[in-house]
């Protein structure tokens, strides 16, 4: 009796694994003929006219959100309602491994097309919203970095605190980002984890900033950093940043 349990057990985790391989096949098909387009993502996530997917540290569930959702006011449409269910969970599933998910949730509770309740924008804060993520400016946008309403990339801590003018958003302070030194390379870095097998940090030497992984002691972080947030800021002019804030202002609480 006791056999035949593991036996059986083993061919569960067997069948699971078969069925995640089939979802991730079904998904990189699907990513191919929907996605990687030439104004679009690259094959296999690399850059394209959109922003590169693979190795940004997205999790599965912001990765449901925005292909369920779309990216307001940019290219990116929402798939919910033009992709089957099965293929829905088949891309997610395919970007999460992108990501380094190497286990994707694909059952029943693993993605959904998702519904959200957005505060109603009006005057600058629309304008805003659409500055935040607007698509022609690159990896010169908000967005790059910053994650606001499920929307964007979470490089940073969320925004507890809107600056109250453009002048002070330009002046931001950034105590987080340090010096990482490794031979003789120098880099503005936000660290994310320093542990026994590995140190992984954001380099911030150009956008997007890219996660790096090392292994423990070969980068020296050290406090402070020649790292401004107004030399990242520079594509909008003041009354850009301004609709920026009053878009943020509409959507973070204090």
């Amino acid at each position: 009796m006791k056999k035949l349990a593991v036996t059986a057990f083993m061919l569960a985790v067997s069948c699971a694994a078969q069925n995640l391989a089939d979802v991730l096949v079904q998904g990189e098909q699907v990513f191919a003929k929907s996605c990687a387009t030439g104004y679009c993502h690259g094959m296999k996530g690399g850059s394209g006219g959109a922003p590169r997917l693979v190795g940004r540290h997205f999790d599965q569930a912001y990765i449901n959100n925005v292909v369920a959702r779309g990216v307001p006011d940019t290219g990116m449409p929402s798939f919910a309602t033009r992709l089957s269910r099965a293929d829905l969970v088949a891309v997610v599933a395919y970007v999460a491994t992108l990501n380094g998910i190497a286990n994707p949730n694909v059952g029943p509770g693993g993605t959904a097309p998702l519904t959200v309740s957005r505060p109603a924008l009006t005057g600058e804060a629309v304008r805003g919203a659409r500055l935040f993520t607007e698509a022609v400016r690159g990896f010169g946008r908000c967005s790059t970095c910053h994650e606001v309403g499920d929307i964007g990339t979470s490089v940073t801590a969320p925004i507890a605190k809107v600056p109250a003018s453009t002048a002070e958003l330009k002046a931001l302070a950034t105590p987080d980002v340090k010096t990482g030194t490794m031979d003789v390379e120098s880099m503005p870095v936000l660290v994310l984890s320093q542990g026994k097998q590995s140190t992984v940090f954001y380099d911030l030497t150009s956008a997007p900033p890219v996660q790096r992984n090392t292994e423990p002691g070969l980068v020296r972080f050290t406090d402070g950093s020649n790292w401004r947030h107004s030399s990242v800021i520079k594509s909008y002019d003041d009354s850009e940043l301004a609709a920026i804030l009053a878009y943020l202002r509409a959507v973070i609480k204090p």
